[in-house]
């Protein structure tokens, strides 16, 4: 496959050449675009099924994605023709909030388009997942009736076409240069070789065969675990194997010595597109970098009236080192900081109601992240819930090490994965039911993870953050996404190493080692998906102060918030308008 002789479909549409249609009355335009809303939809859920599964539509709970050239190459050409089949409707006859529909969908596979010819399809794994952890799909599947059970065999079946398809994307990114940095990559043999276990029932893919719901009896138990485990003994470890063998005989030398998205194909023009895509803005990567040195400094000063406030008599370097390394600051027991992470859940969730006049129906719990992958994660992150309301949502927390995951960010981390940032947020948007299926539960990284760090200024109005070491945890997250803006864009388009990255945010950052060598190893690994963060935050912290200025005693928080929350995941300059139109809707109401 050759993507660049598929660019005249890209450019015809992205310059919008195709005709004009015909007009229409509002009636047939609206119909036509839910139509195409459906169908899109239907398409993309078939040619993802894992992504079916996690928003818990079963019907493609028996396969894994199609990795084929040709067959990633018919999707694109699919993308293409939604966006002419779109074109096709009368946008002049829709009304105001389907033409806002319109655009963001015309605006989701424009991008789509345009990512494809950058081939990250050919890096289909890194060190923070892919085919190698495919068994934690169980976790948000149900197993509830010999269905379930056929389905997941049935995967089971087919896993070695997956990996198979996998070394073969691996191997044609090795020969158009389109290899992930070898630092990242060394972190993945361990992570295969955790499959390669001597009896199918040490597999986590046996996992489901441990615990049978009640319908079902003792005779399919047995057939179906039998079933199940001859399948990873004749099927899956030796898939993994093959995999082990190719990963560290073949991908593996033949990975990159650099870190930054510059060395690849087009690599300045790849990370330019991933910097406008994840902040839904027109900002370069040298703007972006130059607003998180500001960021950095300004945070900078609050840490330092901290650390005054608490009487540390060292330096900065030297108070950071003291929050890394003194034990009152840990837990040794990993039961004990799962305890303190749900404890802390439960202490927000009562004072939700003083800044939110809409919460959502849905509920979340908190888990331990996977004991394979936490080595290789983050300290904490967000599982959305299924569609059909099956599975709640699940903030997932690292136990791996307690000793480097401090007390002092168990707030902060909470509100942000938990409430009133992710679950609140995403939950909410899942049960806006006159919106279509794609802004329901897929969004903008910039207003997705902006409202979650925006979130963590609110910790103060929850009532947390009274002690003043957790609030500079709250500052040391808040200067994480600073240090962001600056080491993504270093290493990706300045040519920052990344020992220079690394020694960057540990100097400004009380983030621990582990946590920090972690994170910037998912930024080499995911170019441009940092800088979300700030920029979004930055953007809601600005609508805000515009709105208590301008609306002054008649300024109502939870009203603020419901708008800000009410169209779902937005761009910026979206969410940039509807507050303004709130704004002026307010004056109005209240003169």
């Amino acid at each position: 496959m050759n993507p660049i002789r598929l660019a005249p479909l890209f450019l015809v549409v992205l310059a919008g050449l195709v005709p004009a249609p015909a007009r229409a009355d509002e009636a047939t335009a609206v119909a036509e675009l839910h139509a195409l809303f459906a169908d899109a939809w239907e398409l993309d859920l078939e040619n993802n099924p894992l992504y079916a599964s996690y928003l818990g539509d079963s019907r493609y709970n028996d396969r894994w994605p199609d990795l084929r050239l040709e067959e990633l190459e018919r999707q694109y050409l699919e993308d293409g023709e939604v966006l002419v089949r779109l074109s096709e409707i009368s946008f002049s006859d829709l009304p105001e909030a389907e033409k806002l529909n319109y655009e963001l969908f015309k605006r989701e596979y424009q991008e789509r388009l345009e990512s494809f010819k950058y081939m990250t399809y050919l890096q289909p794994l890194n060190q923070r997942g892919g085919v190698q952890t495919a068994n934690e799909v169980s976790q948000a599947l149900t197993f509830d009736s010999l269905e379930d059970y056929a389905d997941w065999i049935a995967r089971l079946a087919s896993l070695g076409l997956y990996v198979d398809q996998t070394i073969e994307l691996l191997r044609q990114g090795i020969s158009r240069g389109m290899t992930h940095p070898r630092v990242i990559m060394e972190r993945v043999p361990a992570q295969i070789e955790s499959q390669l276990v001597g009896t199918a029932e040490d597999s986590p893919f046996f996992e489901p065969f441990r615990n049978f719901p009640d319908s079902i009896g003792e005779q399919d138990r047995e057939r179906l675990s039998e079933l199940g485990a001859r399948t990873i003994r004749e099927v899956v470890v030796p898939a993994y194997q093959r995999l082990y063998t190719f990963f560290t005989d073949t991908y593996l030398p033949a990975c990159r010595e650099t870190v930054g998205a510059w060395d690849l194909p087009a690599g300045r023009e790849f990370y330019e597109f991933r910097a406008r895509s994840y902040t839904t803005t027109a900002l370069t990567p040298d703007e972006i970098h130059e607003i998180g040195v500001a960021e950095v400094q300004r945070i900078r000063e609050e840490m330092l009236a901290v650390i005054e406030e608490v009487g540390f008599s060292g330096s900065f370097d030297e108070f950071l080192q003291f929050l890394r390394t003194d034990s009152q600051f840990y837990f040794d027991d990993p039961d004990d900081l799962l305890q303190a992470y749900r404890a802390t859940s439960k202490r927000i969730d009562p004072e939700l109601v003083r800044l939110f006049g809409r919460l959502p129906r849905m509920p979340y719990g908190v888990k331990p992240i996977p004991a394979a992958s936490a080595p290789d994660t983050t300290s904490g992150y967000y599982s959305r819930p299924a569609a059909d309301g099956s599975r709640a949502g699940f903030y997932y927390v690292n136990l791996y090490r307690p000793e480097v995951r401090p007390k002092y960010e168990i707030e902060v981390l909470t509100v942000h994965e938990a409430m009133p940032g992710h679950h609140l947020q995403i939950a909410l948007a899942q049960e806006l039911g006159d919106l279509p299926n794609f802004r329901r539960y897929s969004g903008f990284t910039a207003f997705v993870e902006g409202w979650a760090l925006y979130s963590e200024s609110l910790g103060p109005e929850l009532g947390l953050y009274q002690d003043p070491y957790s609030r500079f945890g709250q500052l040391t997250y808040d200067m994480w996404r600073a240090v962001r803006l600056v080491v993504d864009t270093g290493i990706h388009f300045r040519g920052w190493s990344r020992d220079q990255a690394i020694d960057f945010f540990r100097s400004n950052a009380a983030k621990t080692e582990h946590d920090i060598i972690n994170e910037i190893d998912r930024y080499i690994a995911w170019p441009g998906q940092a800088l979300a963060y700030k920029i979004g935050q930055l953007k809601i912290l600005e609508l805000r102060e515009r709105s208590e200025l301008r609306l002054g005693e008649h300024f109502d928080i939870k009203a603020f918030h419901d708008t800000v929350l009410g169209s779902g995941a937005v761009p910026l300059d979206v969410l940039e308008s509807n507050v303004g139109k709130w704004i002026m809707d307010t004056r109005a109401a209240t003169q």
